[in-house]
């Protein structure tokens, strides 16, 4: 079991990863001090840990179909009606999706209110539960319209991961992938739990060193301007994990196109992610003048296309990218059809999760 910390000048929390790290949500809200929780679960409710406190379980939806303000709105006007107060606290329980949804509402209802996220899925547990960004989608673009609300506590309970499908689980390495090159060590031959640790360790102390963007935690976007117009191109069948590793491919042919780093770092790129067992082609049905297209809408752009790239100084964020070398570049990557890069996508079926201990039961 691990404990990563992240401090911020007016906030702290740790980061618990771990078999039944979910059992330690009673003890958390008693330390928040709050009489109330709801509790917002894409999982059934048997994966749902006890508050210790009077709740209310709201059921939600992962996807990014779920990600929007309306959902936002449904959620906020069911706080109102359960009578939640500032001094009460908010609980995710599923994705990204629902971490980022329920994040967002946290940080809008009464301007303000404790959330504390049980990330369930690898890609939840390794990026969206911390560093405090919530975000929702707009038919223009992904993570448009958002807000900076950190956590009060994130319970990464590792036992959530077994009962993942195989793809779901390839979803979060995409996020792990991509780590490789923004300064975390070698994570392939490493169990899941540390790997999870390493991520999180190294994301923590990036938002310590920039919480709200202004600098060095844009490397967190490494892959991430293709990864996400890639979901927009294909309707989200390209999940965020997969777009992410194609973009970080994308990445390291984009800074060899520009003279930033040689062929050998070009090729690493694409053999780390290959590694992973993700894919490192772009989807045969997507144009390229619609990727360049959506990729202008990045959050990140401000002077022209805007990338986060490798260099000799190391990741560095890079504005006027100039389009035909983008272009270029997208031309000239290996294609596959779509269908191929996702595989048969399988349901997410609940499977038994271990019991609380005796000592953590209400």
């Amino acid at each position: 079991m691990a404990s990563i910390p992240l401090r911020l000048t007016d906030h702290a929390y740790d980061v618990h990863i771990g078999p039944g790290v979910r059992h330690r949500l009673a003890e958390v809200v008693g330390r928040l001090g709050a009489a109330r929780a709801v509790v917002v679960s894409a999982r059934p409710p048997e994966w749902v840990p006890d508050t210790g406190v009077e709740t209310l379980l709201l059921p939600a939806r992962d996807g990014e179909r779920a990600k929007s303000l309306g959902t936002v709105e449904r959620l906020c006007g069911e706080f109102v009606r359960f009578g939640l107060t500032r001094s009460d606290v908010v609980v995710s329980c599923g994705g990204g999706t629902t971490t980022d949804v329920v994040g967002l509402a946290a940080a809008l209802y009464h301007r303000g209110i404790a959330v504390v996220h049980l990330p369930t899925s690898l890609l939840a547990q390794v990026d969206a539960s911390v560093g405090g960004k919530t975000a929702v989608n707009l038919p223009a673009g992904k993570n448009l319209v958002g807000a900076y609300w950190q956590p009060s506590a994130v319970l990464c309970d590792t036992d959530y991961l077994s009962t993942l499908p195989p793809r779901e689980l390839l979803n979060g390495y995409g996020e792990i992938a991509r780590c490789h090159f923004i300064g975390a060590p070698d994570l392939r031959a490493l169990p899941v739990a540390d790997q999870i640790a390493a991520s999180v360790a190294l994301k923590a102390r990036v938002v310590e060193a920039d919480e709200r963007d202004a600098g060095p935690r844009h490397i967190l976007n490494y892959g991430h301007t293709l990864g996400h117009a890639l979901e927009k191109a294909t309707g989200f069948e390209l999940r965020h994990g997969e777009a992410v590793a194609v973009g970080t491919v994308f990445a390291g042919r984009l800074a060899g196109a520009l003279g930033r780093i040689d062929e050998a770092r070009v090729a690493e790129h694409r053999d780390v992610v290959r590694s992973y067992g993700l894919p490192a082609a772009l989807p045969a049905e997507t144009d390229p003048a619609d990727l360049v297209r959506l990729m202008r809408h990045d959050k990140k752009a401000v002077s022209g296309l805007t990338f986060v790239l490798d260099g000799p100084g190391g990741v560095e964020l890079v504005d006027d990218v100039p389009a035909e070398t983008v272009t270029g570049v997208l031309d000239g990557m290996p294609r596959a059809p779509l269908a191929d890069l996702v595989g048969a996508a399988e349901p997410l079926a609940p499977e038994p999760l271990a019991p609380a201990p005796e000592t953590a039961r209400s």
